[in-house]
Formats: structure tokens, C-alpha cells, sequence
């Protein structure tokens, strides 16, 4: 029985293992997709190019579809974790096998539109979006002949 408890200890522990590690690549995205959009905006200003601007929503858009991806697997293992917890320690086999669990939240499309990735990257893509007005209202003040400085 103690072998058994302990392999099912074991199995838990990888899954927890997994679980870490894919939250650790969603803080990551987050980090870099600031640091890119951070940097094209400074090249933005430093250049007086909207072009740089203009880019900066493939990173946003791509990160956000990533960090959905990495959520999904997240919720995935989590449900895998919630079952083998639940399981007789007879019937433990480490499967590490979570893609019976990509259903209802769990999906990458809902992931993806979940409630704290839209706070994050849904303010990002907002602040692209306000310096892209700022910078078309600025153009175009610049096209009239006034200035908007």
C-alpha cells in the first residue's frame, strides 16, 4: 500500500510539474508581449514612424492567442490533476495524457477570451489602439497645416 500511495503521490507531482511550468510561460508571454510594445513604441517616438506603431499589434494579437494556448493546457492538466487525486491508488498508470479534459473552459478558443486574458492583453491592445489615434490625429493636424504640439 505505501508503494502504491507513493506512486500515486509521484504521478500528482508530475502533473503539478506541468502545470507550473505552463503557467510560468503565460507569465513569460506577458512579459515579453510589454517588452515588444514597449520597445516599438519607443522606436515609434524616437523615429516619428507610425509603421512601428502599426506593428505593434502582431505581438499583442499572437501573445494573446499563445497565452490562450498555454492557459487551455493549464485547465487541461488541472482536470487530469482533479482526477488522479481522485483515483484508487490501484488504478494509477502516469498518464500524462490531459486532452480528454479540452472541453467547455478548458478549449483553446475559450482560454483564450477568458476573463483575465482580456484584462490583460484587451488592455494592451487598448493602449496600441489610443497611441494609433493619438498618432492619426497627430498626422492629420500635421496634413492641415496646424500644429497639434
Amino acid at each position: 500500500m505505501g508503494i502504491r500511495m507513493e506512486n500515486k503521490l509521484k504521478h500528482l507531482e508530475f502533473i503539478q510539474n506541468i502545470i507550473t511550468r505552463m503557467n510560468a510561460n503565460s507569465f513569460v508571454i506577458k512579459g515579453w508581449s510589454v517588452t515588444l510594445v514597449s520597445a516599438l513604441f519607443a522606436l515609434a517616438a524616437d523615429k516619428s514612424n507610425l509603421n512601428f506603431v502599426l506593428v505593434a499589434y502582431v505581438p499583442v494579437l499572437m501573445f494573446w492567442v499563445l497565452d490562450g494556448y498555454f492557459l487551455s493546457q493549464e485547465r487541461q492538466y488541472r482536470g487530469l490533476y482533479k482526477n488522479i487525486a481522485a483515483k484508487n491508488e490501484n488504478d494509477i498508470d502516469f498518464n500524462l495524457k490531459a486532452t480528454d479534459y479540452n472541453k467547455d473552459e478548458n478549449t483553446w478558443c475559450r482560454s483564450t477570451f477568458s476573463t483575465t486574458l482580456n484584462i490583460f492583453h484587451g488592455a494592451l491592445l487598448s493602449v496600441v489602439l489610443l497611441v494609433t489615434f493619438g498618432l492619426f490625429v497627430r498626422l492629420f493636424f500635421r496634413l492641415m497645416g496646424c500644429q497639434a504640439d
